[in-house]
């Protein structure tokens, strides 16, 4: 399922957001041309999740852009989410595919070509490539290169989402380099105005 999954991708992180009220910063960041959301919470018990990301669900529905959880597929599943993503130490790809609906969207944190068709072969429907810059918002990441992002681009037949670092200064040269979708976590979440901020990262898509 290749269908919405263009354009900014904002993940919505509760230890980057600090005091902000999420649900304020998602409602922000789709006003301001968000096509994709992701809540990533690794610290929070997934009861304690499930409030918020059933609101975020609805939200998303309601204007036509896509809701993703990172990592848990059951509360995906609970809130009618419409898919998850999957990192390296998370359950694969193949594991998950056969226990979420046909329409279920997966997607698969990779870094290098390899492990970009070792998702797409496992049933992924995008791949993201990071880290292309520096960023504070996740530790332990392994760094990546626009080149990277290019070689990848054209290892699958996948849309190919960048991630790590991305900014209104560096997010031209990610659409250039390939990039069907940016996902920015600071950028937004931590903006002055995340609507605004969100409105210039996505205007680099149209």
């Amino acid at each position: 399922m290749s269908a919405g999954l263009r354009g900014l991708y904002v993940i919505l992180d509760p230890q980057v957001a600090g005091a902000r009220d999420l649900q304020e910063v998602a409602a922000a960041a789709l006003r301001g041309g968000a096509k994709l959301l992701q809540l990533r919470d690794k610290l929070s018990e997934k009861g304690k999740q499930l409030p918020l990301a059933r609101a975020l669900a609805a939200m998303c529905r309601q204007t036509d852009a896509l809701f993703l959880v990172n990592d848990h597929v059951d509360l995906a599943l609970a809130v009618d989410a419409h898919g998850v993503h999957l990192g390296q130490q998370d359950l694969p790809v193949d594991a998950v595919r056969p226990f979420v609906p046909r329409e279920f969207i997966v997607g698969c944190s990779t870094n290098n070509p390899q492990e970009a068709r070792q998702a797409e072969a496992a049933g992924a429907d995008y791949v993201s490539v990071g880290r292309l810059f520096p960023t504070e918002s996740k530790l332990n990441t392994r760094p990546a290169t626009l080149e990277t992002l290019r070689v990848v681009k054209a290892a699958v037949s996948l849309p190919v989402c960048a991630i790590g670092g991305i900014n209104e200064a560096n997010i031209g040269s990610v659409v250039e380099a390939g990039a069907d979708m940016a996902a920015v976590i600071a950028a937004v979440v931590s903006a002055t105005d995340p609507e605004a901020a969100a409105r210039k990262l996505a205007a680099a898509f149209s």
